[in-house]
Order: C-alpha cells, then structure tokens, then sequence
C-alpha cells in the first residue's frame, strides 16, 4: 500500500484536497479550528460564553502566581476538582461584576490606575533609589504571569471597576447595637456542661483482629498505605550570584567608574523652613499654608544670610529648626523624592522655589557639596560593577544554557563542562519536601521534573527560570510511580489502623448505649465534675464538645446530647444552664460590633452578587464535584 502511496503522490493530493476542502467550507477555517480547540461550554455570563480551554487556563494561571506568592504551597490541593471548581466560580463571578461594570458605565480614570499601581508593594520593590522603575524586572515579573505590561494594566483598570459595582454595598453596611447583641451574645454564651468521655484507648484490649481483618483493611483502604511518586534526578543551575563571584574588576575600569559617577556618589547639606500641610487639609488650608511659605521665601531671597534666624523662628520642623533648618549630610535616596531633586539640582549657597512634599512646603538652600573618596567607595563600585557584568554575562549565558541542555544527548556531562557547572544530584517528588530550599524548593522546576515527557523519555527538561537570574534544568535518573507499599511491608501499620477503627465503634457504640440509658433515668448519669464552656474559652474540651453543648436546646435544659469525636471516640455532654457573662470592657465591646458589622456587610454584599448573578443570568453548567470521602474522618 506505501508503494502505491509513492508512486500515485499527484493523485493522493487530489483526493486528500477533495476530502479535506468541503469541511473547511461548511465550517470555516476559524471554526474548524476552534471547535477542536475551545472545548465545551462550561458557563454563561450575560450571554457570554465560558469555555473548557478559558477555564483551564485561567486555573494553570492562578495556580502559578499563588506558586510565585507561595513556594511551599501544595501542589495537590492546587490540582484537586473542588480547587478547578472554586476557580471556575471565581470566573463567573469577575465576569457579572465586569458586565455590571461595564453597564453601570464604572470606569476608572488614568490619575486612578496610576495611583492604583503606585501603591502596589510588589511593584514598589521594583523602583530604584531615585523612584525610577526597573522596567525590565517589570516586564519579567509579568511576563512568568503570562502577561505584559498593558495586559496587567488593564486588568487592573478592570479590577478597579469591578470593585466599584459592590463598594455601594459595603460602603454602606450598618448594624445597630442591638441587632448585634442578639447575634454576639448567643456567639459568645457560656454553658455550664458535665461530659463522659468514652475513649478508644480503654477499648483496645477488647479487639484482637485476625489476619483475614488485617487483609480486608488493606484491600479497602489502599490510599492509607501509598508510596508517593518520586524521581532520581541530576540538575545543572546556571546562578547570576555565582556567576557574579567568578568576574574579576579591572583598577582602571573601576577607576574609571567612580570618574563616571562621581556626582551620582556624592552627598549634600542642606538647611530648610518647613510649612506643614495636615493630612486630609481641605484645599483652603492647603492655600494658607503655601501663601505662608510663600513670604517666608521671600523674605530668605531678599537676605540669604537670614536663613538659619527665619527656620528657628518659623519652620514647623521640630528636628531642625533649632538647628537653624539643618539637615546634616544625606545620599541619594536618604530623602522624599522632590525634595532629594530640588537639593542635588542646586548649587552651593543656592535657595530654591517651594517644594512641596507629602509633609508640605518647604524652601531648600544647599549649604556644602561632600564628594566621597574613590577609596571609600572601592567595595561598593566593585560589586555594583560585578553585578552588570554578571546581569549582562548571564543575558549573554541564559539562551545558550537553553539550547544546551536541550541539544544535549549525554545527560548534562557535555554542559557542565562547558559553563563550568556542577552536576548535581537529589531524589524529589512532586511537591517541595519540608525544609527544602533553593531550586529543590521551586514548583516551577518539580513541575518540569515530572511532566510527561520528562518521566517517559528521560530527556533533560527546558531550563526552568527559577527567579530572576537562576535558571535549572532536570533529568531524570530513575522514576518510581505512586504504588501500593506491599501488605509485608506495611503489616505493622494495617494492624494499628484496624485496632484504632474498631476501638473507636466499641467506644462509639457504648457512648450511645449510655446516652440512651441516662436519658431514660438521668440520676444515673456518671459525670464529670461541673465547668464552663463557651466559644472563647472551651477549656480543654474539643471543638465538637463545646458546639454540641452551644447547639442544645436553651428552652429544654438540662439536656443531654453527644458530641461523636471519630477516631477519638465519642463523649456524652449535660448541659445544664446558661451561664450570665462578665461585662465586655468598652473597647471589647466596640471591636466585636465593628466585626458583626463587617459580616453582616459581607452578608448584604452576596446578596447583592447574588442578585446580579439573576440579572445578568450567570449559569454554571458543569456539576459541582463531589464531596470529599468522609470516610477518611472517621479512621
């Protein structure tokens, strides 16, 4: 048949032209290729569609910045269907917001989005000493997101508008005194509460499991007795510190250096008069103080040797002006932004306009100029001139590393030897071990470790970007699956299991024999002494104690109840009153009505989103998954 296929290749194109064009026609190319690629719908939103593809990208998406926000973080919970499910929801709920957004015209300004990103700490780490942003590191940082610079900015436009649709709402929450003491109070109740507690430890004797129970529990409880999935491997990192290490300084070059920079280096003494300007001052203060400042610089212009007389007697600054307004020598960086711009544009002698700060207006005159010696600044010039060499050594290093350990056919060994690298060896398994630290620590790379192709063709894996400067690559040695341990090895634990289950049913079953009996006659009830429990103070008793006791009927005390502890057995608890609380001190008080508020807020605010969901008819058309096994609590 493959001779034939060889030697009627004209005749082939035709026929796979004939069958292949008609689809494209009826369906289009774009269609064709998003019917394969979309996947079904798993959403809808104001008649907007949500697909399997958006939804599984938006969940790889959110899986890796909480990655980069958290490195320990475990990837399991991360891959679970109740973890997919609560993403898809999240979906759903920025997509009513932005059409809520979007219909009740809520758009936010540029002055807003640059506020808005002024104030992001992350970015904020980005800004060198003269408030400049790296750019660059900007770019990286959202570029291991996914996203570039205009993508971010726009989501955050968005986020801004999305979070005006329920400021109304929670901006607006209010709960009175009294509505509050009525939920506060039967939160925060005390009981007084007599237990019996049945324990399994005191059961055990009773239970002498054969080899047939043992075997059972084995075969029906697996997941208890796992080895995890895990991997020999050899790793290679190519690190911008080490390269930094390993790169020489020339004396002329840093000579020259310092020569280039000299001004940059330099540190100045200035005096200034201080008006201050409150925070929140309206604007008619705002122009009292600037009108003040204003004769004040005047006054300094007309007789510059007045200065240090003016400061003492009219700067709001309490840590100068008794100095006369001075200010020491200070660097780059050591003062607000405006203020280290007006100093170091001035000349010696030299008094500037007003300057206005976040503090308020002040008037600058630059008293000495103070040059720091090329001795003095030899180690900082030599390790900032090591990092740009390293930055830039590694930039020139980054791709042929990639492709390296890509082309490499030998494992690692042609690599090492040509950046001069160490192979390294570990055995990982998915997830960061406790205590792990560095790239062994890194999702990114165990995620590159144990995908498919990595675990089936034992091939290096792509240089992983670690951090900005640190790239890895893997390969994998020797790859043991998750398995079953074998009944030998784990007899001793299948044993303890099946003592402690039926322990806890013995304990469980004579609890609830006792509670039906005392229930009958209370006078023999055998009890502990008398205590008293409430939410904040549950005094030792567990949590399923101190709920079961909070949750009996107030009308029908005393009562007896139970509280069933699972693998910890099971206890009987008589309620016996309430118990009238201590008078909550004012500030107590006030902090337990602000938190009431904000729940109460929060609950006004879901219904609020819940009737936006009805409004613009927000559908989530998969099921949600279900819960997980209970079984587990009760081992």
């Amino acid at each position: 048949m493959f001779e034939f296929v060889r030697k009627h290749t004209r005749i082939m194109q035709v026929l796979l032209f004939l069958l292949i064009v008609p689809s494209f026609v009826l369906f289009g190319l774009e269609g064709y290729s998003n019917y394969q690629e979309r996947g079904a719908t798993v959403a809808k939103v104001d008649g907007r569609e949500i697909n399997q593809s958006e939804w599984d990208n938006e969940h790889r998406q959110r899986v890796d910045r909480l990655r980069e926000q958290m490195p320990n973080l475990d990837a399991k919970l991360m891959d679970s269907p109740q973890a997919r499910y609560a993403t898809l929801e999240e979906m759903v709920r920025d997509r009513v917001l932005a059409a809520a957004a979007s219909k009740g015209r809520l758009m936010a300004s540029d002055q807003r989005l640059a506020r808005e990103l002024q104030g992001n700490e992350v970015i904020a780490s980005l800004r060198g000493p003269d408030g400049k942003l790296d750019m660059e590191a900007y770019k990286q940082l959202l570029g291991r997101q996914g996203m570039s610079p205009q993508m971010f900015e726009e989501s955050v436009r968005q986020e801004i508008g999305q979070r005006q649709v329920l400021a109304g709402v929670a901006a607006t929450g209010l709960s009175t005194p009294v509505q509050a003491g009525v939920s506060l109070d039967a939160f925060f109740q005390q009981r007084e509460i007599q237990v019996a507690r049945f324990d399994p430890a005191d059961y055990l004797a009773k239970v002498n499991p054969t080899q047939a129970d043992v075997e059972a529990w084995y075969k029906e409880h697996p997941q208890q007795f796992q080895a995890p999935e895990q991997a020999k491997i050899e790793y290679l990192v190519l690190d911008q510190e080490a390269v930094m290490k390993d790169i020489p300084v020339n004396e002329q070059d840093l000579r020259t250096y310092y020569e280039q920079n000299a001004p940059r280096l330099e540190e100045r003494r200035a005096s200034h008069i201080l008006v201050t300007v409150p925070k929140g001052a309206s604007a008619e203060q705002k122009d009292k103080a600037r009108a003040q400042a204003q004769q004040l610089l005047e006054q300094v212009k007309k007789d510059p040797g007045s200065f240090a007389e003016v400061a003492k007697k009219h700067s709001q600054d309490p840590g100068s002006a008794p100095n006369g307004g001075d200010l020491d020598f200070f660097a780059r960086g050591a003062m607000t932004k405006p203020f280290e711009d007006a100093a170091f544009a001035l000349r010696k002698g030299e008094i500037s306009d007003l300057v206005e700060t976040e503090f308020g207006f002040h008037i600058i005159q630059l008293t000495d100029i103070k040059g720091r010696s090329f001795e003095q600044m030899r180690g900082e010039l030599a390790a900032e001139m090591r990092k740009q060499q390293a930055q830039r050594k590694f930039a020139e290093s980054a791709d042929s590393f990639s492709n390296a350990v890509y082309e490499a056919a030998d494992g690692f060994k042609s690599v090492a030897e040509r950046f001069k690298l160490e192979v390294k060896t570990a055995t990982v398994q998915r997830t960061p071990a406790p205590g792990a630290a560095g790239v062994l620590a890194s999702p990114r790379f165990l995620e590159a470790v144990f995908s498919p192709e990595s675990i089936q063709r034992k091939r290096n894996t792509e240089a992983v970007e670690i951090a900005p400067g640190v790239l890895a690559s893997a390969r994998i040695v020797e790859h043991s699956p998750a398995h079953t341990r074998p009944l030998a090895e784990v007899q001793d634990e299948v044993r303890k299991s099946v003592l402690a289950h039926r322990a806890a049913e013995l304990a469980r079953k004579e609890g609830q024999d006792k509670l039906a009996a005392w229930k009958a006659n209370p006078a023999t009830a055998q009890l502990s002494e008398k205590l008293v429990v409430s939410r904040e103070n549950p005094d030792r008793q567990p949590q399923q104690v101190v709920e079961a006791a909070l949750q009996a009927d107030a009308g029908a005390l005393p009562a007896l109840v139970a509280a069933d502890l699972g693998n910890q057995g099971y206890t009987v608890v008589r309620v016996n009153r309430i118990v009238p609380r201590a008078e909550v001190p004012q500030a107590a008080a006030r902090q337990r009505q602000a938190q009431y508020t904000r729940m109460w807020t929060g609950a006004e605010t879901m219904a609020y989103y819940e009737l936006l969901k009805d409004r613009f008819k927000a559908q989530i058309l998969v099921p949600p998954p279900a819960a997980e096994n209970a079984e587990t609590a009760t081992r």
